[in-house]
């Protein structure tokens, strides 16, 4: 009953934040305001793909950033070559989807049968082998130059883009809050807790494997699409490994296997940033704001072990339990005063 009471608290603060999000824009104008919330949902949703790999499955990959990639690129060459209209954004979408698809489907194939560090360790090969591919093939992509291009309408105004950005990221998040909450998401954490038992029990572990990491591709790529559309410029960091560290980054300050940690964490990766770059203005030492971000986050992993969200759940945990704890004993004590009474 109290986690059923829990779990119905937890909605409401999700739908009231949502709903705040939502009625945000009618009730501020400012454009930095719009810019750096739709930069925090965009990394969310890339940080929730990458949540389904290391929070619930177990899988740690350092070339997230190859569907991130493929998705920005597919809708900037899309836009540049058939023009910028809502049709070629549906088709790059479906292309992204096809080639993110087919990329993990081959790549969790090939590479998740070994190790988790040698997984990694193949998956960041693979991801530069992209970043050399979009840094040569010049005539398509310009190199590390990158190059611009025309968004339809609708995406340009910051408003309509924020919306679309908000809108994208509740349902991705309602889809693998689901996925998660399904039999299948079930078999991954326990593939996370103890591979070899669930393979004892008869699972196939590698199937399960490449259908997160499937899953988790192709939510990258999408968000990879609102990514370039966002910036309405592409270039070749989009296949860095620092953008799957961004990523990882999140994930872990908000909390590995929570979903809602992505948010928070990308909010708190985003405010930190903007808000430490604008304090290089006011004094010097503020320009190696990185150093100052690495102490933040060095204090949030000392004060938060299990990420913010994990670490509040935890604590929610232990103070429900103490409480049920208590009734119990109290319930005892009743209980035992009543049979004496009636002795």
């Amino acid at each position: 009953m109290n986690r059923l009471k829990t779990l119905s608290k937890l909605k409401l603060m999700l739908a009231l934040l949502t709903v705040g999000l939502f009625v945000f824009p009618f009730i501020s104008d400012s454009r930095t305001a719009f810019i750096i919330l739709t930069q925090i949902f965009i990394l969310a949703i890339f940080s929730m793909s990458y949540d389904l790999l290391l929070g619930y499955t177990g899988i740690v990959s350092f070339g997230h950033a190859m569907f991130f990639g493929i998705g920005a690129y597919t809708v900037a060459i899309c836009l540049r070559h058939f023009g910028a209209t809502i049709s070629t954004v549906l088709l790059a979408a479906l292309l992204t989807v096809i080639f993110t698809v087919v990329v993990s489907y081959l790549v969790g194939m090939l590479t998740l049968r070994l190790k988790k560090h040698f997984f990694a360790m193949l998956t960041l090969a693979v991801a530069s082998l992209f970043l050399v591919v979009a840094e040569k093939w010049r005539s398509l992509t310009m190199g590390n130059d990158g190059f611009t291009f025309v968004v339809p309408e609708l995406f340009r105004d910051r408003v309509s883009f924020y919306f679309i950005s908000l809108a994208f990221l509740v349902v991705m998040y309602l889809f693998l809050e689901r996925f998660t909450q399904s039999p299948m998401g079930k078999v991954l954490e326990a593939i996370r807790e103890n591979e070899v038992r669930v393979e004892s029990l008869g699972y196939k572990v590698l199937h399960y494997k490449v259908i997160a990491n499937v899953i988790a591709g192709m939510i990258a790529g999408l968000s990879g699409i609102l990514y370039a559309m966002s910036l309405r410029f592409v270039n070749t960091t989009v296949f860095s490994v620092e953008r799957t560290l961004d990523a990882l980054l999140v994930t872990i300050i908000g909390g590995v296997g929570t979903l809602f940690g992505s948010v928070i964490g990308a909010a708190l990766l985003e405010f930190a940033r903007y808000g430490l770059m604008d304090l290089a203005k006011v004094h010097w030492v503020f320009e190696r704001w990185v150093i100052l971000f690495g102490m933040v986050f060095i204090l949030v992993v000392m004060f938060f072990p299990k990420g913010i969200v994990g670490t509040m759940k935890h604590w929610w945990k232990q103070r429900m339990y103490k409480k049920e704890q208590t009734n119990q004993l109290d319930e005892r004590s009743t209980n035992t005063l009543k049979e004496d009474f009636h002795s």
